[in-house]
């Protein structure tokens, strides 16, 4: 393993202390930007520190003198010059323009403080809010009128309201470093000041003054040196981390099906006979389907939408199992491959997701979905492939051992040695993550076979061997894409001799000879053309703004909820929805605002806001889409499940509007007339209501393409370039 650089490390360590929830700030980042820990300045630090904490006994205390904390904090841990915070000692006045109005529920939002950024005037680098000393930063307070939210929830949406994505977050105890920019997800770090003042909580002094230190605050010299240049970057680090993930994801797939094929043969092949022999396909989608479930309920995990019960993280939780098999992977490595509890946990938790159960804290809501069904690919529980299970039906699950499950987890959740928290990838990111597993075909091998880069294409070692010494590279670049120049290759006389001619262009998802009658994936003709993609918000954006430009000139500012409402956005080619998502979120914008404008906001539940309320409104009204791949299909709905946090709802509430099938089949007028693919007689009376329809639909038509011949008339022609570059969205 390489070593890590001792600048690098001082920051994984005090983050390893802090635990940051969602994504702040990257250790990376701060390496190639010159952040380091400052080990001197930690010690000055901590004098400080401990002579502003109160004792043990005089908790009264710190609660009336909770403000000074904050300033004396400030100024003589952080050195912040006096007058900085506005609406402190010295400093500006707070303006109006920080006061959120909520009618909704006769309250306000208003920070206690607000740091002015010394770059741009009028405008602000980070809002602190104040509460009381000893207040759960993290639940709403009992007695609190108007909006009752946790203190941190009425701090992240006065951020996104005003748009100032930086926040602070002090009651007396613990300093909370929140980022929380307009349109993504959030993350917070908390700084629990008796830590960082305790000789072994050294590190966190250090990262809470090469943080919040003076310098990232003022110092205008070095602007990628100061906090939101930062934060700002360790967002767009994710990228990159998404697109290493999507490497592991996909070596994860393939030991799934190793698993899998051992499981086979376990069971003298009765576990996948049929279901290779009827509809092989099915074995690639099962597969496929499995690790989708993984990411998902990771993902779902780390934003709190499983059961939080302490049962469900024992005995439940995919995090949960993960820790106890790298324990068992730790003390009894030789037998991680001989013991097979950790499968039949999975399909415990992929029941309960889809059927609902529990009781109590513990209690899972119907889910219900294709993504989750049993009978989808029955044989994942050990069942024949054309079952439906029935109340007390036995179930023997197939015999995958721990030790696959454990080298499944270990790729979704260990990244560079680290673990990774999943709340910090946005949508876009799974997406991607996602996409990495699509494209493939389940192939059994016919002899002995490996893959190689670029592109991980299998191919017959036995084949190769019996091409003419001098016509093996090119034979290998026809059938892999592979170009190699070894001089071995042409001497090879065994299948081992042509691995070793590879050498370093072996794929690591084959890291052994494949024997006859393995299964393995092969990219299909249509990955190996394009690869995988999912479009990124870099892209989706500005052309989803661009396409809804004209249409909100249109509306106006004074656009009523129901027009938004009214709009309907339909993707012909949606992929894995990356457009509708975005759509979704910039819908959602212009929902709130016209709520705001007619002073309509509807009450939303307490423990979320109104933004996300919005979007979940959007997405059941206004978006439809359209693919020709099933499993895209599925990725969408969960994309925009997860963009709108529908904790409550099941994954079948956008089945509606987002549907299998071939957008770009043709059909006659006739054809649409029957509402069949064979001309047949109709009912007069639907017959003229459908030719009427189709003919307010030729009538729109030639009003469009009027209007694109006109010069001032923008007009944009989502659907038609969608389809042929699969990279516009359709308003």
């Amino acid at each position: 393993m390489a070593r890590v650089p001792p600048e690098l490390y001082a920051h994984r360590e005090w983050l390893g202390q802090l635990q940051q929830v969602g994504l702040v700030v990257s250790p990376q980042v701060l390496v190639d930007n010159g952040v380091f820990v400052d080990r001197q300045k930690s010690i000055d630090a901590q004098v400080f520190l401990r002579a502003l904490l109160p004792d043990a006994d005089s908790a009264s205390q710190a609660s009336r003198d909770a403000a000074i904390d904050l300033l004396a904090l400030t100024r003589d841990v952080l050195e912040w010059p006096d007058g900085l915070l506005a609406g402190g000692p010295g400093g500006l006045p707070l303006p109006d323009a920080l006061t959120i109005a909520l009618p909704e529920y006769n309250d306000t939002l208003s920070p206690s403080y607000a740091l002015p950024d010394p770059e741009k005037a009028g405008e602000w680098l980070a809002l602190v809010s104040m509460v009381p000393a000893g207040t759960d930063l993290d639940r709403a307070p009992e007695d609190h009128g108007g909006w009752r939210a946790a203190p941190h929830a009425r701090l992240e949406r006065l951020l996104r309201e005003t748009s100032v994505p930086i926040g602070l977050l002090f009651n007396g105890a613990s300093l909370r470093l929140v980022y929380a920019p307009r349109g993504e997800s959030s993350g917070h770090l908390t700084f629990r000041l008796a830590h960082p003042a305790e000789t072994l909580g050294r590190p966190m002094m250090g990262a809470l003054c090469a943080l919040l230190g003076v310098e990232r605050i003022t110092d205008v010299s070095l602007e990628q040196q100061r906090l939101p240049y930062l934060l700002r970057e360790s967002r767009k680090y994710q990228n990159k981390v998404s697109t290493e993930l999507a490497g592991q994801v996909l070596e994860a797939l393939w030991e799934l099906l190793r698993g899998l094929q051992r499981g086979n043969e376990e069971s003298k092949c009765a576990l996948l006979a049929e279901v290779l022999r009827e509809r092989p396909g099915d074995v690639y989608g099962g597969l496929l389907t499995t690790m989708m479930r993984l990411v998902f309920i990771l993902y779902a995990e780390d934003r709190g939408l499983m059961p939080g019960s302490d049962v469900y993280q024992r005995h439940y939780s995919i995090s949960g199992l993960f820790e106890r098999l790298r324990e068992d992977q730790a003390r009894y490595p030789d037998t991680m491959d001989a013991r097979f509890a950790a499968w039949a946990q999975l399909l415990v938790l992929f029941r309960l997701i889809h059927d609902g159960g529990g009781h109590g804290d513990l209690r899972f809501p119907s889910r219900h979905g294709r993504l989750f069904d049993p009978d989808a690919y029955p044989f994942l529980e050990g069942r024949p492939h054309e079952s439906h299970r029935q109340l007390g039906d036995p179930v023997e699950p197939p015999m995958i051992s721990d030790g696959v499950v454990f080298r499944v987890l270990n790729n979704l959740l260990i990244l560079e040695g680290e673990r990774l928290s999943y709340r910090t990838l946005d949508v876009e990111q799974i997406g991607s993550v996602y996409e990495a597993m699509m494209g493939f075909a389940l192939q059994v091998a016919t002899g002995p076979s490996i893959a190689v880069t670029p592109k991980h294409i299998v191919f017959n070692v036995e084949e190769l061997l019996e091409q003419k010494p001098g016509e093996r590279a090119a034979w290998l670049k026809e059938q892999t894409e592979l170009k190699l120049t070894s001089d071995l290759l042409p001497k090879a006389d065994s299948a081992a001799a042509v691995v070793g001619a590879l050498g370093n262009r072996v794929s690591r998802y084959t890291p052994h000879l494949m024997k006859a009658g393995d299964l393995f994936l092969q990219p299909t003709e249509e990955r190996r053309r394009s690869g995988s993609h999912y479009t990124p918000r870099s892209l989706t954006q500005p052309i989803v703004q661009t396409t809804f430009s004209p249409i909100f000139e249109r509306l106006g500012a004074q656009a009523t909820p129901e027009q938004i409402l009214d709009l309907k956005v339909c993707d012909p080619a949606m992929g894995s929805g990356a457009f509708l998502v975005e759509a979704c979120r910039l819908l959602a914008e212009r929902l709130v605002h016209a709520w705001e404008v007619h002073k309509s906001t509807p009450k939303v539940p307490d423990d979320e806001d109104v933004l996300t309320y919005a979007r979940r409104l959007v997405a059941e009204r206004c978006l439809y889409g359209v693919d020709k791949n099933i499993f895209a299909v599925d990725l969408a709905k969960l994309s925009l499940w997860l963009a709108t946090l529908a904790r409550e709802h099941p994954f079948t509430f956008l089945d509606h509007a987002l549907r299998h099938g071939d957008s770009l089949v043709g059909l006659s007028r006739e054809q649409i007339a029957c509402l069949h693919w064979t001309p047949t007689k109709q009912l007069p009376l639907i017959r003229t209501f459908i030719d009427a329809r189709v003919a307010e639909a030729q009538k729109l038509r030639l009003q469009i393409h009027s209007m694109g011949a006109s010069d001032d008339v923008p007009v944009r022609r989502g659907c038609c370039e969608r389809r042929r570059r699969r990279s516009r969205t359709c308003a």
